[in-house]
């Protein structure tokens, strides 16, 4: 368990998602299903698909989102995440994030969602691609909605994503203030997150197209993904010396090698006693290790399509029962009831 979980306050609800915009890739896996993997062990989690946020900008996929939902709900099983310990479910089967979304967008002033440093970001970005819409505008309101959904007081995150994450104490605390409630405002658990470099040196993103999926199909296609990585470019010739330090390779051999493989592929770069192939045939064997059993196991999820359904069905169940829990409460404290 990594220090930044166990400082963390005991029997608090956990709320972390991830949006379905594409096919899981390993920086998914780094950012978010490694601490769900922790987390599951030490506290109530709710762990969701968050297939409403991915419309914001992928509406004119729409056809795609579902059956990404349920590959994506096989791979989180297959990695590990537990029904028994957490409570797995999709954002549109919980249509309570809806209803406390609309309650939430008529208390926050416009204002708030202006200052919001990712939306600035994104506005030109937003503007060309077409996704300058409500949707994606009004994204942090229903963020904040599904986190209080489930009364969460614990939410993974990052240092770049706490502003965020700010903005939902701010609602959750105006609704407060307004109707002498007692939701409970989230905190950051700041969670370590490694930034991954892409295929092409770039931040790992969908949108850039430069990713290596959590599970491959087979050994072969990761092994011509790992091949395609950017190397530290002093080493154009095999018998000039490198940097690890800089190369985008040795980054994942961190994640990936034991300590003793990882001194090697130091000693052999700035020596010139191993090339880069060398360096990325190890990377790849290292890394289809640790994905084969999952990429079995999801095979085997997917394989069985009703058996997969009814726990789709079941765990959204038990997160629709306690998001209407938390509604009934939001009606009592407004005299809707």
């Amino acid at each position: 368990m990594s220090d930044s979980v166990s400082s963390a306050v005991e029997k608090v609800n956990v709320v972390s998602g991830v949006r379905v915009t594409g096919e899981l890739h390993i920086g998914n896996y780094w950012g978010a299903v490694r601490n769900w993997l922790e987390l599951q062990d030490k506290y109530q989690c709710f762990f969701g698909i968050m297939d409403w946020h991915g419309l914001t900008t992928a509406y004119k996929r729409s056809d795609e989102i579902l059956p990404l939902m349920r590959e994506m709900y096989a791979e989180f099983l297959a990695w590990g995440v537990d029904p028994e310990k957490a409570t797995l479910f999709i954002q549109s089967h919980v249509p309570e994030h809806l209803e406390l979304f609309m309650i939430f967008a008529n208390i926050t002033p416009m204002g708030w969602l202006e200052r919001v440093p990712t939306w600035k970001d994104a506005e030109e970005e937003a503007k060309a691609s077409d996704t300058h819409n409500l949707g994606r505008f009004a994204y942090p309101v229903l963020q904040a909605a599904d986190i209080a959904i489930y009364n969460g007081g614990l939410v993974p995150v990052g240092h770049d994503q706490i502003a965020h994450l700010e903005l939902s104490r701010e609602i959750v605390r105006r609704f407060n203030h307004i109707y002498k409630a007692k939701i409970r405002e989230p905190k950051p658990l700041l969670t370590q997150t490694p930034t991954l470099v892409g295929l092409d040196g770039r931040k790992m993103s969908k949108s850039y197209n430069n990713t290596i999926l959590l599970t491959e199909k087979d050994e072969k296609t990761l092994k011509k993904k790992v091949n395609m990585m950017l190397t530290d470019p002093q080493r154009a010739r095999r018998e000039n010396p490198g940097n690890p330090e800089i190369c985008p390779v040795y980054s994942f051999h961190k994640l990936y090698s034991s300590a003793d493989e990882q001194e090697w592929v130091v000693s052999g770069c700035t020596t010139a006693g191993i090339g880069c192939g060398d360096c990325k045939a190890k990377l790849a064997f290292n890394m289809n290790a640790k994905t084969e059993i999952p990429r079995q196991k999801k095979a085997e999820l997917m394989s069985k399509p009703d058996d997969l359904n009814r726990q789709i069905k079941q765990n959204c169940e038990k997160a629709r029962h306690y998001a209407q829990k938390t509604l009934e409460t939001v009606r009592h404290h407004m005299k809707w009831l």
